[in-house]
């Protein structure tokens, strides 16, 4: 083989990946925006970084504020909020519970999981808040890019049906953390747990 025909096929090798990764993330934000608007036992509602000043990042927000409109519109009676201490030093399930509160969902519907450091920690915890609070289904709320590994995630830990919303928030680093949800996704689906 010469080196020429060498390098045609690590290029050619190399574009196919890139084609099947780049389908990959395409088929995961798909997922992820395809909402299913069913009645629920709880919203499960993923953390994600606090500002500086103690209020939810947008992209924090965006996710409360679909919470909040399920429960609104009837779909959930209850909310779990999800999330360790950030890199800011703030409670991000407890900033999360006030920003709910502040917007009209009263404080005993409101269940906030301080131990939610990572999606697997949050699915395994809120399985657990589920079990003992008698609920069995539950609607996951999180970026559109990180719905499908929430949804795996929580029937890997005993919940179903699990369905979803996704907040209505894009920013530059979406395309990041898509990638990154792809390997993540992988990943899951290979039986890592993080």
């Amino acid at each position: 083989m010469t080196l020429a025909r060498a390098i045609r096929i690590v290029r050619r090798t190399v574009l196919a990946g890139a084609g099947v990764f780049a389908l990959a993330a395409a088929l995961l934000v798909a997922s992820g925006m395809r909402d299913d608007d069913h009645p629920a036992d709880v919203a499960v509602v993923l953390g994600n970084t606090v500002n500086r000043d103690g209020t939810p990042h947008p992209r924090l927000a965006a996710r409360l504020d679909a919470a909040a409109g399920l429960y609104r519109r009837g779909l959930v009676r209850h909310v779990i909020v999800s999330g360790g201490v950030g890199r800011e030093g703030f409670d991000e399930a407890a900033v999360m519970r006030a920003y709910l509160a502040r917007r009209g969902i009263p404080t005993g519907r409101i269940v906030a999981d301080s131990l939610g450091v990572n999606t697997a920690a949050t699915a395994r915890n809120a399985a657990a808040i589920m079990r003992r609070n008698h609920w069995s289904s539950a609607t996951v709320v999180s970026q559109a890019f990180h719905v499908p590994r929430c949804r795996l995630a929580l029937r890997r830990a005993g919940i179903a049906p699990v369905y979803s919303a996704h907040a209505r928030y894009a920013e530059w680093r979406d395309g990041y953390s898509t990638a990154r949800e792809v390997i993540g996704y992988a990943a899951y689906l290979a039986g890592a747990r993080r």
